[in-house]
């Protein structure tokens, strides 16, 4: 019997929509939204309100709710490199985004799979989201062309080592994407079954991986924050991974302490929650979605910022420095929307409960064999 994953629903929330901000000065509309034009009748302008974010009871900027980033499903991390460094979309370009989300929708309506189009796991695949068109180009807003700066020589190294571990079937498209950038990166392309990642073994996708929108579509979309005294707790629908982060000026833990989701601790820049995170434990995963791409090293530094700018907006902003794995830092930036009535669901991960063990026993059945009949040959 084959088993799907992963905590599976859509969530059938209807979407937000408000202003976004980014990096503190480019304004983006999500979908729906229009700039409003100037009358040439209208009286004097009213005076703009001043919105004051909430606090606690104990004083600290409130940033406590559901914060799903289902909306941006769909946007690139990397930019077009068509575009260059305009990080807003044309009306022609967002007239094509928008298109495709229609497609994606209706596509979702289907009862079963077109006899002939490809097959998929979800008939069709309902439990993928989509999200909203925007203009964002790219979810990297620095370097300015919005693209993954290049690895160092030492991470080119590890790739190709990685790389060699895998069947040649799959290494053209390793050499364009890079190690553990697909779905191929799958259990049945190794040479080794017991050489299964931690993705195939749904253990962790780390801290940016987390939070990371889907492209272009996703499941498992959750943030929730909740904070006491002295702490901000971050807690993750994808494999429901929870972070706590001290703010009342400790110290981080010794550099001999290592984990998947690093050592974070925070401070308050005016209402402004300020985040770094060190002690990863390096060469597990990567920095795209679900925790994918180029292996990281425990050089890694997050620096994340979480910015409540409106009653339902937070602006997010993660700043990216692994000197031993790119040449240059890199910064990921994108608005998260409340949304109170967000249900979190159980994160079934079938693959690592049973895909796993039925991988290894035929792999072990196959080298029975194989030893079998070598001893028949003698």
């Amino acid at each position: 019997m084959i088993h799907f994953c992963c905590g599976l629903r859509r969530s059938g929330l209807a979407k937000s929509i408000f202003p976004v901000v980014l990096a503190g000065a480019m304004v983006i509309p999500s979908s729906g939204q229009s700039r409003p034009s100037a009358s040439p009748k209208a009286g004097p302008p009213a005076a703009a309100k001043t919105w004051t974010p909430p606090k606690t009871s104990w004083g600290d900027p409130d940033l406590q709710g559901m914060w799903p980033n289902t909306e941006l499903l769909g946007v690139p991390l990397q930019r077009d490199p068509k575009l260059g460094t305009r990080a807003l979309l044309t009306d022609a370009e967002y007239a094509q985004r928008a298109a495709r989300t229609k497609r994606a929708d209706e596509s979702d309506n289907q009862k079963y799979d077109k006899l002939d189009g490809p097959v998929s796991t979800g008939s069709p695949i309902w439990w993928i989201e989509h999200g909203q068109p925007t203009r964002q180009a790219s979810l990297i807003v620095e370097p300015p062309d919005g693209r993954i700066p290049p690895l160092t020589a030492e991470a080119i190294k590890i790739g190709e080592a990685r790389d060699a571990k895998f069947h040649l079937t799959y290494g053209v498209e390793r050499k364009v994407h890079g190690s553990n950038d697909t779905w191929i990166d799958d259990v049945l392309a190794l040479v080794d079954s017991y050489d299964s990642n931690i993705y195939d073994r749904c253990i962790t996708r780390g801290v940016i991986g987390s939070i990371l929108p889907g492209e272009p579509g996703g499941y498992n979309q959750g943030n929730q924050i909740i904070q006491a005294p002295g702490l901000v707790v971050i807690r993750y629908e994808m494999i429901h991974e929870a972070r706590v982060i001290p703010v009342d000026g400790r110290p981080h833990v010794g550099s001999g302490v290592r984990t998947y989701l690093g050592d974070s601790r925070g401070h308050w820049e005016g209402n402004t929650l300020v985040v770094e995170t060190t002690n990863f434990l390096g060469g597990k995963l990567g920095l795209r979605s679900n925790g994918a791409g180029t292996p990281y090293s425990d050089d890694l530094v997050i620096t994340e910022r979480f910015t409540r700018v409106a009653p339902h907006t937070i602006n997010y902003e993660a700043l990216l420095n692994d000197p031993r794995t790119y040449t240059k830092p890199w910064k990921i930036a994108f608005p998260l929307h409340e949304s109170p009535n967000y249900q979190m669901v159980e994160y079934g991960c079938h693959e690592g409960n049973y895909a796993l063990v039925g991988i290894l026993r035929g792999a072990l059945a196959e080298r029975k064999a194989a030893e079998d009949a070598l001893k028949g040959a003698k």
